[in-house]
Protein backbone atom coordinates (compact mmCIF):
# COMPACT_ATOMS: atom_id res chain seq x y z
CA UNK A 1 0.00 0.00 0.00
CA UNK A 2 1.12 3.43 -1.23
CA UNK A 3 0.89 6.20 1.29
CA UNK A 4 0.72 9.92 0.81
CA UNK A 5 2.11 11.51 4.07
CA UNK A 6 1.13 15.03 5.60
CA UNK A 7 3.31 16.70 7.57
CA UNK A 8 2.08 19.73 8.97
CA UNK A 9 3.25 22.52 10.71
CA UNK A 10 3.59 26.31 11.67
CA UNK A 11 7.20 25.73 9.68
CA UNK A 12 8.42 29.29 11.31
CA UNK A 13 10.51 29.07 10.21
CA UNK A 14 11.20 25.79 7.95
CA UNK A 15 14.40 24.73 9.70
CA UNK A 16 17.22 21.53 9.72
CA UNK A 17 15.21 19.48 11.12
CA UNK A 18 11.76 19.86 9.46
CA UNK A 19 14.17 19.80 6.21
CA UNK A 20 15.69 16.02 8.06
CA UNK A 21 12.11 14.76 8.16
CA UNK A 22 11.00 15.38 4.78
CA UNK A 23 14.33 14.11 3.32
CA UNK A 24 14.00 10.62 5.10
CA UNK A 25 10.10 10.72 4.48
CA UNK A 26 10.83 11.15 0.40
CA UNK A 27 13.51 8.31 0.61
CA UNK A 28 10.83 5.85 1.90
CA UNK A 29 9.86 3.37 -0.74
CA UNK A 30 6.17 3.20 0.49
CA UNK A 31 5.44 6.88 0.62
CA UNK A 32 4.46 8.07 -2.83
CA UNK A 33 3.97 11.82 -1.61
CA UNK A 34 4.16 13.85 1.26
CA UNK A 35 2.00 17.24 1.22
CA UNK A 36 3.57 19.77 3.38
CA UNK A 37 1.20 21.49 4.61
CA UNK A 38 1.84 24.81 6.69
CA UNK A 39 -1.20 25.35 9.20
CA UNK A 40 -3.18 28.10 9.54
CA UNK A 41 -4.24 28.91 13.17
CA UNK A 42 -2.36 25.98 14.94
CA UNK A 43 -4.90 24.72 18.05
CA UNK A 44 -2.65 23.83 20.27
CA UNK A 45 0.63 26.34 20.09
CA UNK A 46 0.67 29.38 21.73
CA UNK A 47 3.19 31.57 19.55
CA UNK A 48 5.86 34.10 20.11
CA UNK A 49 5.43 35.81 16.95
CA UNK A 50 4.20 34.21 13.80
CA UNK A 51 5.54 34.96 10.46
CA UNK A 52 2.93 36.53 7.45
CA UNK A 53 1.02 33.31 5.64
CA UNK A 54 2.30 33.99 2.59
CA UNK A 55 6.37 33.71 3.74
CA UNK A 56 5.73 30.39 5.40
CA UNK A 57 4.23 29.38 2.49
CA UNK A 58 6.97 30.41 0.42
CA UNK A 59 9.89 28.88 2.59
CA UNK A 60 7.69 25.57 2.93
CA UNK A 61 7.63 25.72 -1.14
CA UNK A 62 11.64 26.27 -1.61
CA UNK A 63 12.28 23.50 0.71
CA UNK A 64 9.67 21.27 -1.43
CA UNK A 65 11.65 22.03 -4.57
CA UNK A 66 14.44 19.56 -4.22
CA UNK A 67 12.34 16.75 -3.49
CA UNK A 68 10.16 14.81 -6.69
CA UNK A 69 7.95 13.73 -3.90
CA UNK A 70 7.19 16.66 -2.24
CA UNK A 71 4.54 19.63 -2.46
CA UNK A 72 2.70 22.04 -0.49
CA UNK A 73 -1.01 21.44 0.33
CA UNK A 74 -2.48 24.84 1.24
CA UNK A 75 -6.32 23.49 2.17
CA UNK A 76 -5.95 25.24 5.72
CA UNK A 77 -5.77 27.95 4.12
CA UNK A 78 -9.32 27.26 2.80
CA UNK A 79 -11.20 27.11 5.79
CA UNK A 80 -11.86 29.62 9.00
CA UNK A 81 -11.19 28.87 12.50
CA UNK A 82 -8.54 26.26 14.40
CA UNK A 83 -6.35 23.93 12.04
CA UNK A 84 -7.73 20.94 13.28
CA UNK A 85 -6.40 17.32 11.70
CA UNK A 86 -9.52 15.78 11.52
CA UNK A 87 -11.11 18.51 9.76
CA UNK A 88 -8.19 18.45 7.63
CA UNK A 89 -8.50 15.05 6.41
CA UNK A 90 -11.82 15.32 5.96
CA UNK A 91 -11.44 17.99 3.29
CA UNK A 92 -8.36 15.32 1.69
CA UNK A 93 -10.38 12.32 1.93
CA UNK A 94 -13.23 14.40 -0.33
CA UNK A 95 -10.73 15.69 -2.23
CA UNK A 96 -8.48 13.00 -3.29
CA UNK A 97 -10.53 9.52 -2.27
CA UNK A 98 -8.72 6.90 -3.61
CA UNK A 99 -5.51 8.33 -1.48
CA UNK A 100 -4.31 6.26 1.79
CA UNK A 101 -3.07 9.32 4.10
CA UNK A 102 -0.71 8.99 7.03
CA UNK A 103 -0.17 12.01 10.01
CA UNK A 104 3.56 12.86 10.21
CA UNK A 105 4.13 13.11 13.86
CA UNK A 106 7.16 13.55 16.16
CA UNK A 107 7.70 10.75 19.34
CA UNK A 108 6.46 13.95 21.09
CA UNK A 109 3.10 13.85 19.83
CA UNK A 110 2.17 10.20 19.90
CA UNK A 111 2.15 10.51 23.94
CA UNK A 112 -0.85 12.64 23.32
CA UNK A 113 -2.48 10.98 20.46
CA UNK A 114 -5.96 10.44 22.24
CA UNK A 115 -6.46 14.05 23.32
CA UNK A 116 -6.39 15.11 19.16
CA UNK A 117 -9.64 16.28 18.50
CA UNK A 118 -11.65 13.88 17.42
CA UNK A 119 -9.15 11.10 17.64
CA UNK A 120 -11.37 7.97 17.59
CA UNK A 121 -13.08 8.81 14.38
CA UNK A 122 -9.50 9.85 13.08
CA UNK A 123 -7.60 7.20 13.50
CA UNK A 124 -10.32 5.10 11.53
CA UNK A 125 -9.17 7.71 8.38
CA UNK A 126 -5.67 7.63 8.58
CA UNK A 127 -2.43 5.69 9.95
CA UNK A 128 0.19 7.88 11.46
CA UNK A 129 3.72 8.28 10.77
CA UNK A 130 5.80 9.06 14.12
CA UNK A 131 9.66 9.89 14.08
CA UNK A 132 10.94 7.94 17.02
CA UNK A 133 14.30 10.00 17.66
CA UNK A 134 16.33 8.23 20.45
CA UNK A 135 15.21 4.97 20.75
CA UNK A 136 12.78 6.24 24.07
CA UNK A 137 11.56 3.36 25.83
CA UNK A 138 8.04 5.71 26.50
CA UNK A 139 7.78 5.95 22.65
CA UNK A 140 7.92 2.28 22.11
CA UNK A 141 5.38 1.69 24.71
CA UNK A 142 2.61 4.50 23.26
CA UNK A 143 3.09 3.36 19.90
CA UNK A 144 2.27 -0.37 20.97
CA UNK A 145 -0.56 1.02 22.80
CA UNK A 146 -2.00 3.11 20.40
CA UNK A 147 -1.92 0.46 17.73
CA UNK A 148 -3.32 -2.39 20.63
CA UNK A 149 -6.29 -0.05 20.34
CA UNK A 150 -7.01 -0.04 16.17
CA UNK A 151 -4.60 2.70 15.60
CA UNK A 152 -2.16 1.97 12.40
CA UNK A 153 1.46 3.85 12.87
CA UNK A 154 5.10 3.62 11.03
CA UNK A 155 7.69 4.00 12.96
CA UNK A 156 10.69 5.98 11.32
CA UNK A 157 13.73 5.38 13.07
CA UNK A 158 15.72 8.69 12.43
CA UNK A 159 17.71 10.88 14.23
CA UNK A 160 16.11 14.75 13.88
CA UNK A 161 18.29 17.32 14.88
CA UNK A 162 16.32 18.93 17.14
CA UNK A 163 15.75 22.92 17.28
CA UNK A 164 13.56 25.34 19.27
CA UNK A 165 11.93 27.42 16.67
CA UNK A 166 11.43 30.08 19.39
CA UNK A 167 15.36 30.42 20.08
CA UNK A 168 15.75 29.85 15.99
CA UNK A 169 13.61 32.92 15.67
CA UNK A 170 15.25 35.16 18.04
CA UNK A 171 18.94 34.24 17.52
CA UNK A 172 19.42 33.01 13.32
CA UNK A 173 21.91 30.17 13.01
CA UNK A 174 22.74 29.78 9.84
CA UNK A 175 23.57 25.92 10.95
CA UNK A 176 20.00 24.84 11.75
CA UNK A 177 18.69 26.17 8.78
CA UNK A 178 18.74 24.75 4.83
CA UNK A 179 20.86 27.26 3.24
CA UNK A 180 17.91 28.17 0.59
CA UNK A 181 15.72 29.02 3.82
CA UNK A 182 18.31 30.76 5.43
CA UNK A 183 19.09 33.46 2.54
CA UNK A 184 15.21 33.95 2.49
CA UNK A 185 15.09 35.27 5.75
CA UNK A 186 18.09 37.32 5.61
CA UNK A 187 16.84 38.54 2.24
CA UNK A 188 13.00 39.47 3.53
CA UNK A 189 13.84 40.70 7.26
CA UNK A 190 11.47 37.90 8.33
CA UNK A 191 12.58 37.79 12.01
CA UNK A 192 14.12 40.92 12.42
CA UNK A 193 13.25 42.92 15.80
CA UNK A 194 10.22 40.33 15.84
CA UNK A 195 11.79 38.18 19.09
CA UNK A 196 10.19 40.31 21.64
CA UNK A 197 6.68 40.55 20.15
Amino acid sequence: MEITAVFGGTFNPFHKGHYEILEHLCSQSFIKKVLIMPDRIPPHKECDYLAPDNDRINMCRLAAEKFPKAEVCLIEFERKGKSYTYDTVKVLKKKYPNENFAIVCGGDMIASLEKWYKYEKLKKMVSFIAFNRDDDPEFNRNVSEYVRRGATIFVLNKDITSVSSTELRQNLDKKLLPDEIYDYIIKTGLYNGNEDH
